[in-house]
């Protein structure tokens, strides 16, 4: 995959079970823990902290892929070899599960667009990584699930919040009551993912998608990503002052007069992020 950035770096985090490449604009976060299926450890917890902080302060970088390493699973789902570790009880797992918070809150309120790619597995804490990011694209043969009922495992609001924006409470009930598994098929007719590709496509796809973003202004894509944001809020809740200052900043950008630039010397714009 990482092959078709040119001169990608290759960054290892949590003892190499999460890399981090980053070439031409797109970075790519990989979990690599391909013998428990990509499940999330304590070890992988802790580094995509430190893996999103990186991404986040790279100029460079100006879209994000998430994606598991092998055929058989983005995340399955949290490492439960290590929940006598993080949740042998309620007081344990509610500290274990305000920092997978905080973690999973970087992802969800980052700055720039996100995707996941997604192939085989992804359930339980793995669809909720997916869900923190913008944009989900899945291959053929994948499975959804979140099987906290079959685990003891109650979900907090964070969470669950995402999971009813995007298919509605009765679906959510569904889901969440039986823990049943859903096929590629059944994610996109409830609105889940968002285009179901060829596993072989699944890669190309994705990537043709992040060179898009990245070659347009990213002053733009940031307002787009900010407003948003904001009507998803409740009403009282909305920081309209934000989505007028990130339009200010883009009228006065530099991007926006190449923009204009370009359209008229009908040629491909080079923006710059400022």
């Amino acid at each position: 995959m990482t092959e078709l950035l040119p001169g990608a770096i290759t960054t290892a985090y949590a003892g190499g079970q999460l890399l981090l490449t980053a070439g031409s604009g797109v970075g790519i976060l990989t979990f690599n823990n391909p013998d428990k299926l990509n499940a999330i450890s304590v070890e992988i917890a802790e580094g995509l902290a430190d893996a999103l902080t990186a991404l986040r302060d790279d100029p460079a970088v100006r879209v994000v892929i998430l994606t598991g390493a092998g055929d058989r699973a983005f995340i399955s789902g949290g490492d439960i070899s290590q929940f006598d570790k993080t949740r042998p009880n309620a007081e344990v797992a509610a500290r274990s599960a305000e920092r997978f918070r905080q973690r999973q809150g970087l992802l969800a309120n980052f700055p720039k667009p996100t995707i996941s790619a997604i192939r085989g597995y992804c359930l339980g804490g793995g669809l909720g990584t997916a869900l923190n990011t913008d944009i989900r694209i899945a291959a053929h043969g994948s499975t959804f699930g979140i099987p906290a009922a079959r685990l003891g495992i109650a979900y907090g609001f964070d969470g669950l919040s995402k999971l009813v924006s995007l298919v509605g409470p009765s679906r959510a009930r569904l889901v969440l009551y039986t823990g049943i598994r859903f096929s590629a098929e059944e994610a996109l007719q409830f609105g889940l993912i968002d285009r179901l590709v060829a596993p072989d496509a699944l890669w190309s796809t994705t990537l043709q998608i992040a060179r898009q973003i990245s070659e347009n202004a990213p002053l733009a894509i940031a307002a787009a990503k900010i407003t948003i944001r904001e009507i998803l809020r409740d009403h009282d809740k909305r920081d309209l002052q934000a989505i007028k200052e990130i339009g200010t900043q883009c009228m006065d950008s530099e991007d926006f007069r190449e923009g204009r630039r370009a359209f008229m010397e009908k040629r491909t714009p080079k923006f710059t992020g400022r």
